[in-house]
């Protein structure tokens, strides 16, 4: 577009200003979402707040990992890969996502005669188990706490087990940024 141009710049305002007008319209403001982000951020409610890991069986838990790694271009190591990505409500927080491979027939997945577990990131994981047991789900676990977050694991109402995990995404956050971006 030529910017000498008088029309152009009429388009170019015009079109800056029915952008805003909607944002502004539809609540996106700046303040909105400030304020959006500040509620996130001081939101406790026990709730699944995003997608942790996904945990598969295979026979050869290094093949495969070899094929991901030579053929989709994943960063793998001895646990499979870690998928990185930022928290909208903090930016600046990098949040991990686990993908492994299972060796056929790890009793990790027991009881679930699955052949997958998918590891739910939670917020409140105290209060979460306690809304759980309130309503008769399986709680197949303690409570465990590590470095990087606390774990517990659950059965739904298909018979799969769950992994819940309360993260310390700093904790994981590899020092050799061997991450699949």
């Amino acid at each position: 577009m030529n910017l000498t141009n008088g029309s152009g710049i009429l388009k170019k305002t015009c079109l800056v200003s029915f952008f805003m007008s909607m944002l502004i319209t539809n609540g996106y403001t700046q303040s909105s979402m400030e304020n959006k982000t500040n509620k996130a951020a001081s939101d406790t409610t026990p709730k699944v707040t995003g997608i942790g890991g996904i945990f598969f069986f295979t026979d050869n838990p290094k093949e495969t990992s070899a094929w991901y790694r030579k053929y989709l271009g994943i960063d793998t190591n001895e646990y499979g890969s870690s998928f990185e990505s930022r928290n909208i409500n903090k930016p600046e927080e990098v949040n991990i996502l686990q993908w492994s491979p299972f060796k056929t027939g790890s009793a990790y997945f027991a009881p679930s005669k699955k052949e997958f577990m998918i590891n739910y990131r939670v917020q409140n994981i105290e209060g979460l188990v306690e809304k759980l047991k309130a309503n008769g789900v399986t709680i197949v676990d303690s409570i465990e706490t590590f470095e990087y977050g606390k774990f517990v694991h659950v059965m739904d109402g298909d018979g799969n087990k769950l992994e819940l995990w309360e993260p310390i995404d700093s904790a994981l956050t590899p020092k050799d940024d061997k991450t699949t971006k």
